[in-house]
């Protein structure tokens, strides 16, 4: 299969993203509606990351070849091109192999907010394209408010609340070295860094301990991994978002918002929507909005008829799935959504 016609299509749509000085970060392409599943592409300032996804990953191998010959031609204004193999039994390949270039991208710009990057950190990129309407928003609307971020992992989130003005951020995370890319991104936009407020442990036995000590804020985001295991509790994303979600929730303050985030590919809008209303039903929370993720990211050419993905997003318009709930008030005694 010849790739090069629907890479150009893609750098159609995308023009408004391709000009100087070539410090965002975007989408490029996406190959489930785009063309291609299993090929995704995306633009770090001058980095081009491509994301293997296919099983087996050879399914995608020739498309990966011409596109990094492509893209140097097209972009000439790219200085590198990094490949990530999701399926690879390699860890070398998973976190990234240099394709092109010498000099990977070590910070982009959004909104005017600088973050630092590591991309070859983990399997992914370390900084989600996909969220920045959450970013956006949480510039806007956290001037003078406390919030809590949990599974904070590179502090993207929390570092937009404290540029738009937080009077605190609580970043937490399992591992520091995540953590420690959030106060790199501070120190490039200037914020102060309060080493209280990053928080390096377990989300179940950190959670906890604020829950004893009777801790509210402003705003609580929960944007867990897929799936996660350790001695004091599971995550699973497609199985028992509710459960994350009754841990947060008293953390609330009245009036106060919690933005839930399920990127769960194979658990529907609908199914999602239902853990939202049930969590909602005592009255406790309320569903305020849904932030819709960004065309570059959903890709264009979407097929008509039916999702390109292995189960339906709507009423959200992509797999990651980004709910605000508010606070009616005083909050009841125990869990609710049971």
């Amino acid at each position: 299969m010849d790739i090069t016609p629907l890479l150009k299509t893609a750098l159609k749509h995308r023009t408004a993203w391709l000009h100087p000085p070539h410090e965002s970060a975007f989408r490029l392409f996406n190959g489930y509606t785009e063309g291609l599943p299993g090929l995704r592409i995306e633009i770090f300032a001058r980095t081009a990351v491509l994301f293997n996804l296919a099983r087996p990953p050879e399914k995608v191998q020739s498309a990966v070849a011409q596109t990094a010959d492509f893209l140097p031609r097209a972009l000439p204004w790219l200085e590198s091109i990094l490949l990530k193999v999701r399926h690879a039994p390699e860890d070398e390949l998973r976190r990234g192999r240099l394709l092109w270039g010498t000099r990977l991208a070590r910070r982009i710009r959004e909104d005017g907010v600088r973050y630092a990057l590591d991309l070859r950190l983990n399997q992914d990129a370390g900084f989600y394209v996909e969220t920045r309407p959450l970013r956006a928003w949480l510039l806007a609307r956290m001037e003078a408010r406390s919030v809590l971020n949990t599974f904070a992992y590179t502090g993207s989130l929390g570092v937009a609340a404290l540029a738009g003005g937080a009077a605190r951020v609580v970043q937490t995370d399992l591992k520091r070295r995540f953590l420690n890319l959030a106060k790199e991104s501070c120190t490039l936009n200037g914020l102060p860094i309060r080493k209280p407020d990053y928080l390096t442990g377990d989300f179940f036995s950190i959670t906890a301990r604020l829950r004893r000590q009777k801790a509210r804020f402003d705003c609580v985001i929960l944007d867990p991994p897929f799936f996660s295991r350790t001695a004091k509790g599971r995550v699973d994303l497609q199985k028992d978002y509710r459960a994350l979600l009754n841990k947060v929730r008293p953390l609330v303050a009245p009036g106060g918002r919690l933005v839930a985030v399920n990127n769960a590919l194979y658990l529907s809008g609908a199914a999602y929507m239902q853990t939202l209303d049930a969590v909602c039903a005592q009255g406790v929370l309320r569903l305020e909005e849904i932030l819709p993720i960004p065309e570059d990211c959903t890709g264009f050419g979407l097929p008509s008829g039916g999702s390109p993905y292995p189960t339906d997003p709507a009423p959200f318009n992509y797999p990651t799935k980004i709910a605000v709930l508010r606070s009616a008030g005083k909050f009841a005694r125990g869990e609710v959504g049971k």
